[in-house]
């Protein structure tokens, strides 16, 4: 079939490109209709159990996205007139943020006090430059001393302070609702800069998280992707030296990333910080192809073959391979619809997709490309070739490579299960990313970012009044505050103490719980009257006060400390209060489940994965002996790249969970090639098991190295990314393809020669042409 398809691109070849470009156009304007979601909750599923229990308190209390203006004087000074002044006027423009539903600041922190037997609540800073001395000092005692505000809105040396603004997202159009409230964020900082110019501000929160995803893989996919192009530009020329190949390659790479994009765009698709990456990878994947088929018809040319006929020669021998390698790696990638994390899910079927097309483009827009085109190959003897030299030397050494590079391998490979699986999704940023730099910042002077939010419900109305349910959350507050981890709690029962306090003439003695349960709700009830717009108690308390929301903050965890110190409050939950339901989440903490969880999920696939890969490999190859053969330079290469990692990092995350099914259709490639040419040679030459060894290294062995390069450079290059889940994924697939290459290449021919112990016999039929490049 595919020798008709030849014939027909070659006698037509300018109707084949003229089709090619109607199908690409047609194709590419579904990509006007690609949109970029920035919400970290795209990288959960709909049926993600800690999304669903997020969301549920969501629900109940107020929502608790938000922005932090981190206020960092250069003096170290925040109790000033000037100062307190500055951060009041920030709290009050704060509110010009779209969809912001309340500000917290140290100026407006609602301090109450008695007044005889009156209950008073007012603004901590009212009016600043109307502060004398004493006043700013009292202010900062009772700021520094204050449990709601300290390591929270304050730093314990008063030298750093945070304007914290909660927004509630409507979540009807956030490609555009986010980057609106980034834009008025920044407005709002530039302003303050310049009437505050000794004054610096970092900006961190949920929003500008949401807003670095966006900008990290835009910039991504300005930079990485142009880059690329020119790697691939400057590999093909330099080792090909050929105009028209590196012009025909560029063309189908720019069709293939093209109409990727575009059919993606008509599918519904939405683009994510993992899923844009696609075209770098489609890109990188798309040249193994033409570089294969172009090696070949040099090779042909070189050998006195006319242009014609050597196109022809090549697309028939390289064919099978390059078709098993397409689908293979499809499979690979699609393995990915076994991720928990929808991201990866659409990166696998775009990359999938989009090396089928590379395929099809390969096969026939590219030859009709390279008949229409000039190309010119003086004929020539190759003189010293070598990978001839370099195949003389694995047949010589076979028998101390093959134990040799095995030991190697298992020795490696004893490390793989050394790594922790394990997520820091703070550190998914780089330190060139501003949203890093601010949140380290924020860690070192005031509290991390990560947060729990623990909803407790009483299980009846007006319970949460209860003198024992709030003993009970006493003792879980002080508990959480003598956990190490621990930055800040926000609770309940801190404002029920100074309540009572203030209702008992301030006397410090009185800071303790009220002792009954309606004294506790005339409280409560008393100070939300007193409380103004914004700043009343809907983030603690559900309508009918039957439960609370206590919120912890952490310095900034590892996922397995996270969710080690989730089950510790569970069984504190389950040794002190079995009778209230708990309720346990925040975005830090997904994060944390979603790493090990897709773990567990791409098992799975790769699984099915394997054996697909193996049955597809195993009926192509004619042979169940070498499908099985073939298993071991196709599984090893991801198992000793992350025995490998280990020394690297050592912490599998989110985004290397994913890199066993991208490489193993990945490495494919470089066996099914090597098999290929190798059976070739004893099928269809009678050759014994070395000059077969030889025949491959010599047929495909320079178009393996040369693809592997631009294949590790493509993934070095998105290593580069500033998006830590693109760079550990770029990083760990070009180790483990450069570690393909050395197995296939060490390891497989000793393989080879010790297990193929058959004689074969001439495959009839084989074409004079065919016969003439075995001999060669």
């Amino acid at each position: 079939m595919h020798q008709k398809l030849t014939h027909l691109v070659m006698r037509h070849p300018i109707w084949v490109i003229v089709a090619t470009l109607i199908f690409v156009v047609a194709a590419a304007a579904g990509a006007q209709k690609l949109v970029f979601k920035s919400d970290y909750r795209v990288f959960f599923g709909k049926e993600n159990p800690q999304l669903t229990a997020y969301e549920s308190i969501q629900k109940i209390y107020n929502k608790s996205d938000n922005v932090a203006f981190i206020v960092a004087p250069k003096d170290g000074q925040i109790f000033t007139r000037e100062r307190l002044e500055a951060i009041r006027t920030l709290t009050e423009a704060s509110w010009q943020i779209p969809f912001s539903t309340r500000v917290d600041s140290i100026t407006n922190y609602q301090h109450s006090y008695a007044n005889g037997d009156e209950l008073i609540v007012e603004d901590l800073a009212l009016d600043p430059l109307a502060m004398n001395q004493d006043a700013l000092d009292h202010a900062k005692q009772i700021a520094i001393n204050e449990p709601l505000l300290l390591k929270k809105l304050i730093s314990p040396k008063a030298h750093v302070a945070i304007v914290n603004t909660t927004v509630q997202l409507p979540g009807i159009n956030p490609v555009e609702e986010i980057p609106e409230v980034t834009a008025k964020v920044r407005e709002l900082k530039a302003e303050f800069l310049e009437a505050n110019p000794d004054v610096e501000v970092y900006l961190s929160g949920m929003v500008m998280m949401n807003t670095s995803f966006a900008e990290a893989s835009q910039n991504d996919f300005s930079t990485l992707v142009p880059l690329m192009f020119l790697i691939v530009a400057l590999t093909i020329g330099l080792f090909l030296r050929t105009i028209t190949g590196t012009i025909s390659t560029v063309l189908i790479i720019i069709f293939s990333i093209v109409s990727t994009m575009g059919i993606a765009g008509w599918s519904g698709f939405y683009l994510t910080g993992p899923s844009v990456s696609a075209p770098t990878m489609i890109l990188t994947l798309a040249v193994a192809d033409c570089i294969h088929i172009l090696s070949t018809l040099f090779y042909e040319m070189r050998h006195g073959v006319e242009k014609r006929q050597a196109i022809i020669d090549s697309l028939r021998i390289n064919y099978q391979p390059i078709f098993l390698t397409s689908v293979t790696t499809a499979i690979g990638f699609l393995s990915m619809n076994f991720s928990d994390s929808p991201p990866f899910r659409d990166l696998g079927n775009m990359v999938a997709l989009g090396v089928m097309l590379a395929f099809v483009f390969s096969v026939t827009v590219f030859p009709a490309l390279l008949t229409i085109l000039p190309l010119k190959v003086k004929p020539h003897k190759e003189r010293g070739d070598l990978m001839m030299h370099f195949a003389d030397f694995v047949v010589r050494s076979r028998r101390w490579l093959l134990p040799v590079t095995a030991m190697i391998m298992v020795f490696i490979i004893l490390f793989l299960p050394k790594n922790e699986l394990n997520d820091d999704f703070v550190k998914y940023f780089d330190t060139s990313v501003p949203f890093r730099q601010a949140t380290d910042f924020m860690q070192e002077n005031i509290s991390g970012m990560t947060t729990m939010e623990i909803s407790i419900d009483s299980g009846k109305s007006s319970g949460i009044n209860s003198p024992l349910f709030l003993q009970k959350l006493e003792d879980l507050s002080s508990w959480l505050r003598e956990q190490p981890e621990t930055d800040h709690v926000n609770t309940l029962t801190d404002t029920l103490k100074r309540l009572n306090r203030n209702m008992h003439a301030d006397d410090p003695a009185w800071y303790k719980l009220p002792d009954s349960q309606e004294l506790a709700a005339q409280y409560l009830l008393l100070y939300e009257m007193s409380l103004p717009y914004g700043l009343d108690l809907n983030n603690q308390l559900n309508v009918d006060k039957s439960s609370t929301r206590l919120v912890a903050t952490f310095n900034n965890m590892t996922s397995n400390e996270q969710i080690a110190l989730e089950q510790r409050i569970l069984k504190w939950f389950e040794l002190n209060a079995a009778e209230y339901k708990v309720d346990i989440a925040s975005p830090a903490l997904m994060f944390a489940h979603i790493g090990q969880r897709n773990i567990k999920s791409m098992l799975i696939g790769i699984t099915l994965a394997l054996v697909l890969i193996s049955l597809l490999l195993g009926i192509a190859l004619k042979s169940v002996k070498f499908g099985l053969i073939s298993l071991l330079p196709n599984l090893t290469p991801a198992a000793v790249g992350f025995g490998t990692w280990y020394f690297i990092n050592g912490q599998v995350g989110l985004a290397l969970s994913v890199v066993a099914g991208m490489t193993l259709g990945i490495v494919v490639d470089d066996t099914v090639h090597f098999l290929s040419k190798y059976l070739r040679a004893r099928r269809e030459r009678n050759a014994d098991t070395q000059a077969a060894v030889r025949y491959a290294f010599g047929s495909v062995g320079r178009a393996l190295w040369i693809t592997t390069l631009v294949l590790v450079c493509g993934f070095m290059v998105l290593a580069q990314s500033s998006f830590k889940i693109n760079a550990d994924m770029g990083l760990l697939t070009a180790i483990t393809i450069l570690i393909a290459l050395a197995i296939d290449f060490l390891f497989l021919p000793p393989l080879l020669i010790k297990l193929d112990t058959h004689s074969p016999t001439v495959t009839e039929g084989a074409t004079d042409n065919e016969k003439a490049h075995n001999a060669a």
